[in-house]
């Protein structure tokens, strides 16, 4: 194992998060603290995080953004959460950022007029200190778009809950309650983050999503390095922080859409519509289905109306459509559409369902990676994909992770075994155990 790219495999007091260049990898090095949690600022008991009592007031200006970024770039790590508001929008309409160390607390206010958010994008995306965050999709979407770069390195709660066993998609409250026992008022989860003045109620809510999270962080450190899966989490880590997660070529979204026909000239016109309507949608920063529902594109694709007053006759089709310069552009991209090149066929319409006896032996696999992670304590999601076993029970064994690493060690090698013959289920009193059978002599 290489230790160097492995976070947890040293005590807290010995780790310190960094990263080389562009890179994500989490590197040990040595703070100046010891590890205990009295050194590190957390406050022992129920709803106590740091010394603080009182909720800051909203950062408006780019002089108090920069020095608050400075002193957080000397932190071990910073927590991270955004608010948004995105109902109306193509694009998240950013409305407040939370930061936390150890040791202050603070929001940030993007709507205030004046400020820049260069001193954040830069703490966010050059300073070597962790960024943590929880289920960090969304407002990593966010700070993707706003500089063309993501927070590195970074730690995901939520992905760690899983190697912790706390399941595949723990909430933040729940994460909170479990882990400090505090439990977090949702009063405020719903609000208008995008009206102006906020209530002091608001911002409390608001500062407690990383001020808790702050707090988690070092207890969590302390039992993945117990149990010694700071490895488990590195290739979940680098997807978070991998630009490929959060980049959307309008080439690409027909495929996400249900297929209404396999004929490439049906494809052909889904992928053109549906590229058209990402970028007049990004252009417009307007909500996809506010333009053309997914249902429309295909019935668009399926049955191309003859002409544009046809057009403005199709269900989901604004009847203006029939006459605007928008109906014209539809028809022009319809028109121009060419078949779906053949290498371009998606695999899952061409994935043939399992065999009976396949079918079963991956009943027997699901089976099995229960077993293995309730007593790994470990979420199944973060060992394999329900599509690695069927793989695997068909006969596949090329580029599956589940034979790869510590996937391997931890199931992957028991998996191998049950469908080659190695491994066997049977019940006793009522308990499922596993037998490894004896190789049969090679037939002379």
């Amino acid at each position: 194992m290489d230790t160097s790219k492995s976070l947890f495999l040293v005590t807290f007091s010995e780790s310190k998060f960094a990263h080389e260049s562009d890179t994500t990898v989490w590197r040990p090095s040595i703070p100046r603290h010891e590890s205990n949690t009295a050194s590190l600022g957390i406050c022992q008991g129920a709803g106590a995080c740091y010394a603080m009592c009182m909720t800051p007031e909203p950062i408006t200006t780019t002089a108090a953004l920069s020095a608050l970024c400075q002193r957080f770039a000397q932190a071990d790590f910073v927590a991270i959460d955004t608010e948004f508001m995105r109902e109306h929008t193509y694009y998240s309409d950013l409305c407040l950022v939370q930061l936390a160390t150890l040791d202050e607390a603070a929001i940030v206010d993007p709507k205030a007029e004046g400020l820049s958010l260069d001193p954040l994008l830069h703490l966010l995306n050059n300073e070597p200190v962790l960024k943590l965050v929880h289920a960090a999709g969304q407002d990593f979407e966010i700070f993707y778009n706003l500089s063309g770069r993501l927070p590195a390195p970074a730690f995901d709660t939520q992905v760690a809950a899983m190697a912790m066993g706390m399941g595949e998609q723990i909430s933040y409250q729940n994460l909170v309650e479990k882990m400090l026992g505090i439990s977090i008022e949702k009063g405020a989860r719903f609000t208008d983050w995008g009206r102006r003045p906020l209530e002091p109620r608001q911002l409390s809510y608001a500062v407690g999503d990383v001020t808790h999270l702050a707090a988690l962080f070092p207890k969590m450190l302390e039992q993945l390095r117990r149990k010694n899966r700071g490895e488990w989490l590195d290739e979940e880590m680098a997807r978070l922080t991998d630009p490929e997660t959060y980049s959307i070529d309008p080439e690409t979204v027909w495929q996400r859409i249900r297929l209404p026909s396999r004929k490439l000239e049906v494809l052909g016109r889904l992928k053109a519509i549906a590229a058209w309507r990402e970028r007049e949608a990004q252009r417009r920063n307007l909500p996809r289905g506010r333009l053309l529902k997914d249902e429309t594109l295909a019935d668009l694709a399926l049955t191309p109306p003859r002409n544009q007053a046809s057009l403005g006759k199709v269900r989901g089709v604004p009847a203006s459509w029939a006459e605007n310069e928008m109906g014209a552009a539809v028809m022009r991209v319809l028109d121009a559409a060419e078949p779906l090149p053949r290498e371009e066929m998606p695999d899952r319409g061409d994935a043939r369902p399992l065999g009976r006896r396949a079918a079963l032996v991956a009943d027997l696999l699901k089976l099995l990676l229960k077993i293995r992670c309730d007593e790994a304590d470990v979420a199944p999601k973060l060992v394999c994909r329900s599509d690695e076993l069927e793989r695997l029970a068909a006969g596949e064994r090329n580029g599956l992770p589940i034979l790869e690493g510590w996937r391997f060690t931890m199931f992957g090698r028991d998996a191998l075994d049950l469908v080659e013959g190695r491994l066997a289920f049977s019940v006793r009193d009522g308990q499922t155990q596993l037998t490894r059978l004896e190789p049969e002599p090679a037939q002379p």
